[in-house]
């Protein structure tokens, strides 16, 4: 891959191509790699060195859009959100994995193969999927800080720029994997809706049921589901990974790594989903079925029979603004990223702003600065998260199309999917799409 050397960390990432790879694939070229192949195995804490993106980007997709959809599934529709939820690990996966391929074997990022394959025009039409997909996902994320900051007293015109500054510092640190610590540690937040769903007590006698009961016929439950695909599938997930992987400077001997580690991310972002469900049909769900959430505070109130009024608010509030923030972090560098390799910007991390890094640090915070001013102007933040991942959805097939497409033409053959994989692979994202354009006409099944 170019730009490779083990010399210093910080090499430009100018128009897509990977940056330096860090200590750990500098440790595996030069004797630990030797032992690797010695044993026929990785050292553990070799393997685990290299987890990140794929972690980083699944703890983004349980945005605070994503625990508002789920929430409101699982107050609507009890359970039977579970097994959709279960379905789409697999699909999540089989996504994410092909950008893990991507971003190593071809060292370029995701807008920037489409265009050196398809041309500038279709490149900044996918960039603008991106950016209308990470605006919306930067409001939601920003109104849920907002809805934690207002359940404490902390109003929303202090509590959004804070959040927003904090954002430009942990990308300005000059180190890609400085951020990505900061980012996976405050997503790792979201794991408290894991105690949540257990303190929830949820009934046998009804979950069972409701695992293979799906209300097909109700148009406000597709749109849910629509609105769940949208939260678990994001364009901005998919540019991000892929600039990820080169800006952290993973090579292929890191591919297997990652894609555990893309794994376990699937997974666990699916059980957060998945509790929050099981805790809301648990509670709101039984007690008023059919209800409607507007607010933070109103899923706190959900929870407060279990936690009490103070212990509801801050599991909730610790959870939501984690998944806030790391999307929030997550949605912008994607949309950065892809502007910057439209127009051959340099763009690594891995380089503090400065005047070559200008135009990528000012689209950076910008994204962040829109968001920020945008969620001033709501409040019913549940319809507008559940509306965001809707959106989501509905840009699905440009983003999923060009996945596949870049799959088979810029992959080395023997990278590629073949045979019944590949036609797998195609159905699946078809199938993802489709719910995609279905969304649209049901949108009034929410209200």
């Amino acid at each position: 891959m170019p730009g490779m050397d083990s010399g210093r960390e910080g090499s430009t990432r100018a128009a897509g191509l990977a940056s330096t790879p860090n200590a750990t694939e500098r440790l595996a070229r030069s004797g630990v790699a030797g032992q690797e192949r010695a044993n026929g195995r990785r050292p553990i804490w070799i393997a685990l060195a290299v987890w990140g993106p794929g972690l980083m980007v699944m703890l983004a997709d349980t945005d605070v859009g994503s625990l508002a959809t789920a929430a409101q599934s699982g107050a609507r529709f009890g359970y039977a959100m579970v097994l959709p939820l279960v379905l789409l690990v697999p699909v999540l996966y089989l996504v994410q994995e092909m950008t893990v391929r991507l971003g190593i074997l071809t060292g370029q990022g995701h807008a920037a193969l489409i265009r050196r394959y398809y041309g500038r025009g279709w490149a900044i039409t996918a960039s603008l999927a991106l950016l209308a997909s990470a605006l919306g996902a930067l409001v939601t994320e920003f109104a849920g800080v907002a809805g934690v900051g207002q359940m404490f007293g902390v109003p929303r015109w202090l509590s959004v720029p804070v959040a927003a500054a904090f954002l430009v510092g942990v990308a300005s640190t000059g180190s890609y994997r400085r951020s990505e610590r900061i980012g996976i540690a405050v997503g790792l937040a979201e794991l408290v809706f894991l105690p949540a769903m257990v303190l929830s007590h949820p009934r046998l006698q009804a979950l069972l049921p409701g695992l293979i009961t799906v209300p097909h016929a109700a148009p406000a439950f597709l749109f849910l589901l629509a609105a769940n695909v949208g939260a678990v599938v994001m364009p901005w997930m998919i540019f991000y990974q892929q600039g990820a992987v080169i800006d952290r400077g993973l090579t292929r001997g890191s591919m297997d790594a990652e894609r555990r580690n893309t794994m376990v991310g699937a997974v666990l972002t699916q059980l957060v989903m998945i509790a929050v469900v099981v805790a809301l049909a648990a509670t709101l769900g039984t007690a008023h079925p059919g209800s409607t959430l507007r607010t933070v505070g109103q899923m706190a109130a959900a929870l407060t029979p279990l936690l009490g009024v103070t212990g509801a608010r801050v599991l909730l509030g610790v959870g939501v603004l984690g998944a806030g923030l790391v999307a929030a972090l997550v949605a912008s560098l994607a949309g950065a990223w892809a502007l910057a390799e439209v127009f051959g910007w340099q763009h690594s991390l891995n380089r503090r702003p400065s005047r070559d890094t200008a135009p990528f640090y000012v689209t950076y915070t910008l994204a962040l600065a829109a968001g920020a001013l945008l969620v001033l102007t709501r409040t019913d933040l549940i319809s507008l998260a559940v509306n965001a991942e809707v959106l989501n959805a509905v840009l699905l097939p440009v983003v999923l199309g060009f996945l596949l497409l870049l799959e088979r033409r810029a992959l080395p053959p023997a990278y590629r999917r073949r045979g019944w994989r590949r036609w797998a692979t195609v159905a699946v994202c078809v199938l993802v799409a489709a719910v995609g354009v279905l969304a649209m006409p049901l949108s009034s099944g929410l209200r």
